[in-house]
């Protein structure tokens, strides 16, 4: 007799079926797809028995090729084999043709805010290239499991901004893939350390790839990871350690740097591949031997780790100063952090350990791999999300890197979420019109740490119209921004009075460049007084100029009527002051003589506020007034 699979409506049938989810580490370097199996982490092999899929794709004519065989084409044919392109995903075509590491492709010139590299297979975007590093992830994961995904978590650097992380899901998009969450890459260390650790308090997650530095301060406090601040450069990593030691390769043998080489890919491509390879040896040994024989180089030379070392010194105290600049963000000190974690394969590098280690004065944990730990924690978290632990209490409360605000009268910043609030978030702020009738808004979003909007990065524009005409601050008009759970922004705007609204999806076509990611917060504390002197500056602008245009609106209206030819001219002379005194740089200055101006108007408004009270009094009295209100 078969037995009946009976379920309440628009349930499942098979209430204790697993679900197949996936935590994809997306590396510059290499990528890793994990899943859960019996309680256990487990990263996924190729047939060939490999964990690490290098994150290299191969463009040939009749076919694409992804991982160890696109490898070996990368310095035979570099023109069609994409290396490293995490670090080109949501960036600009300008940025990409300025950066030494991208002069091996060939770019095409068209009007396309996604740059495009030209392989012998057709143009290609970074999002399709990634697109195809995840697809073969998935196939990876598919073949293993016996069945298709449900879910994926794919994590990316806490600091990727908005742009960045758009192209990240828009490549999961193009691979099929059904994205649960984008995961801060700190974030999902903590989850693999903190639930084996299984202790509270307050980690320090210092992530090191190949192409992207993250610094995070997380607090664990039964089963809530919250991050406190976060920090880092999305371009800084263990490539900039092989062009560091590139160059010394090539100064050894008498030539220029990487830079000039641009006419000569293949060079390019083969010194960083000795310079990555003998980086890796150094860290198990304290020399090694390079021999170099390509077309225009023939060299062969030792390198010491102590060289080395000297060579990417300046590169890791970059990354100190910005855990210094973390912590201040996160009020804790050394004595406040219980752990420090190692996360990325350039941890590996001696140095590396040794400084982190001095700086935060304990010894980092390196107990899982530092290749492995990013993807187990998206396993864990991705496992959570699908359904598979309904009752599982972890929780995550990521942040988003740099404040969001948009621009308001006098090319003022207005923050309305701050760097390091959680998401997901939602916050709203009213404002209204600066002129009368005005029946149409343009709203900038803006990105950044300063208080002008020249100093910040423009992220999105669009305009609110349909605005009923009001006089000048009557229209009340809220401003909402909602940042969801991968860091990604909606700006709505709506009249209130009226209902009108418009909203804007913000898709920034590329990236923030590399100096932008280096030196925002750190221009935002160096001229925090100059933009605070600067704010006041153009905010008593802004009040004199709506003084001036209020005056100017009442005086064409009644002020003939009401104005002996004596006052009239004292106002007419106090305006003049304070339009002579508007475009000095002297905030104090313009606030006195905007004070100077309404104390000699202060008798031409109480005329017309009794004026405008006869006007309404007009055919009524005082009882009737008195009568409806009781």
């Amino acid at each position: 007799m078969a037995l009946l699979h009976i379920a309440e409506p628009g349930q499942s049938s098979a209430p204790h079926q697993h679900k197949l989810a996936a935590g994809i580490d997306l590396g510059t370097t290499n990528s890793l797809v994990a899943t859960v199996r019996s309680g256990q982490v487990e990263t996924l092999p190729d047939e060939a028995d490999r964990h690490l899929l290098p994150s290299v794709v191969y463009y040939g004519k009749t076919a694409v090729l992804v991982g160890n065989p696109a490898l070996e084409y990368s310095l035979t044919d570099p023109h069609n084999t994409v290396v490293s392109v995490k670090r080109m995903m949501g960036r600009g075509l300008a940025d990409m043709q300025n950066n030494q590491q991208f002069h091996s492709y060939r770019f095409a010139q068209n009007d396309s805010a996604v740059p495009r590299i030209i392989t012998q297979a057709g143009e290609v975007s970074a999002i399709e290239v990634s697109a195809q590093i995840l697809a073969t992830l998935k196939q990876r994961a598919v073949a293993t499991l016996g069945g298709e995904l449900d879910g994926v978590v794919i994590t990316v650097p806490a600091y990727f901004d908005d742009a960045q992380r758009q192209a990240t899901k828009d490549a999961a998009k193009l691979a099929g893939l059904n994205v649960l969450r984008l995961l801060n890459e700190p974030t999902a260390a903590a989850v693999a350390y903190g639930l084996d650790a299984g202790n509270d308090g307050v980690i320090a997650v210092y992530d090191l790839g190949g192409g992207t530095f993250d610094i995070s301060i997380l607090r664990l406090n039964k089963g809530v990871f919250e991050v406190l601040a976060t920090g880092g450069d999305s371009a800084l990593g263990g490539d900039d350690f092989d062009q560091a030691i590139g160059n010394w390769i090539l100064a050894e043998a008498g030539l220029d740097k990487l830079a000039t080489h641009a006419a000569n890919p293949v060079l390019i491509r083969s010194v960083l591949q000795h310079a990555r390879r003998a980086k890796e040896s150094l860290a198990q040994q304290p020399q090694t031997d390079i021999n170099i024989e390509i077309e225009g180089l023939h060299w062969q030379g030792c390198l010491t780790r102590e060289r080395m070392q000297a060579l990417i010194l300046p590169l890791v105290k970059n990354t100190l100063l910005a855990c210094r600049r973390v912590m201040r963000d996160a009020k804790i000190t050394n004595d406040d952090i219980n752990e420090v974690i190692m996360v990325g394969g350039s941890t590996r590098t001696l140095l590396v350990r040794e400084k982190v280690g001095e700086f935060f004065a304990c010894e980092p944990l390196t107990s899982i791999d530092p290749d492995r730990v990013v993807a187990t924690g998206a396993a864990l978290q991705a496992d959570v999300l699908v359904g598979n632990k309904p009752d599982d209490s972890l929780l995550l409360l990521d942040v988003i890197p740099l404040s969001l605000g948009i621009e308001t009268m006098g090319g003022l910043a207005e923050k309305i979420i701050h760097r390091n609030t959680v998401i997901p978030v939602a916050k709203a702020q009213d404002f209204t019109t600066y002129k009368d009738g005005q029946t149409a808004m343009a709203i900038h979003v803006v990105q950044g740490e300063r208080e002008l909007v020249d100093d910040c990065r423009s992220l999105a524009r669009f305009e609110l119209r349909g605005i009923p005409p009001q006089v000048a601050g009557a229209a009340r008009i809220r401003v909402t921004f909602q940042v969801d759970a991968d860091g990604l922004l909606i700006v709505s705007a709506k009249e209130r009075n009226s209902g009108v609204e418009a909203s804007v999806d913000v898709k920034p076509s590329y990236g923030l460049t590399d100096n932008e990611i280096e030196t925002m917060l750190k221009a935002s504390m160096d001229y925090a007084r100059d933009d605070m002197l600067q704010r006041s500056l153009r905010e008593q602008q802004v009040d004199a100029r709506r003084t001036l245009e209020a005056l100017d609106a009442a005086l064409a209206k009644d002020g003939d009527e009401l104005l002996s030819a004596a006052e009239k001219d004292s106002i007419m002379q106090a305006r003049q002051y304070l339009l002579d005194n508007i475009d000095n740089n002297d905030a104090e200055s313009i606030k006195a003589a905007i004070k100077q101006l309404e104390s000699d108007c202060e008798a031409y408004v109480a005329r017309r506020m009794n004026s405008n009270i006869r006007h309404v009094m007009q055919g009524h009295s005082i009882n009737e007034y008195s009568e409806n209100k009781e």
